[in-house]
């Protein structure tokens, strides 16, 4: 790569990391996995920066990436046998929400398919439109409909009605 490709990637990653890392995280719900994750899609990103740059929107080319990671990760199911914690850390609500709720969320949306949460994090937790969605996960505009429906029936079933409305669900 040449120095101001590399230079262009290192203030891509540098200002994108944070967000990079709470959609992990959204994803999995473990800070350790985030990392992984965002560490396998940036170096995959590494790799592709030429294409990378010239897509029409570069965020959602590098979201696509955590998100199929992630999905990727479910697949092998190497993590599942990993154990760091038996808890997780005390960290801060996200606006709006209690600890409690997030704690609540966070385990609700650990017991749905991956597919199902990742459809639920990117359009609930990031707003992001439905066509948006099926470009990320790569699957169809009737698929991420399906997805979120029976994402949102398990949710409901785990949190009620009431809780799931807490939370932005429709």
């Amino acid at each position: 790569m040449r120095a101001t490709d590399e230079q262009q990637y290192t203030e891509y990653v540098s200002a994108r990391l944070p967000k990079l890392r709470r959609i992990a995280f959204l994803l999995c719900g473990d800070e350790h996995r985030a990392d992984d994750i965002v560490q396998t899609a940036i170096t995959r990103l590494y790799v592709h920066w030429r294409k990378a740059r010239t897509a029409a929107n570069i965020d959602a080319y590098v979201r696509t990436i955590v998100v199929r990671t992630f999905l990727n990760e479910q697949r092998t199911g190497w993590w599942s046998k990993v154990r760091l914690a038996d808890e997780l850390p005390d960290r801060a609500a996200p606006p709006g929400l209690d600890v409690e709720t997030t704690q609540v969320l966070h385990a609700a949306l650990a017991r749905v398919t991956p597919k199902q949460r990742a459809v639920l994090v990117l359009r609930f937790l990031y707003d992001m439109p439905v066509a948006e969605v099926a470009g990320v996960l790569g699957c169809s505009v009737g698929n991420v409909k399906a997805q979120t429906a029976h994402g949102l029936a398990a949710l409901r079933k785990q949190l009620g009605e009431h809780t799931l409305s807490l939370l932005g669900g429709r």
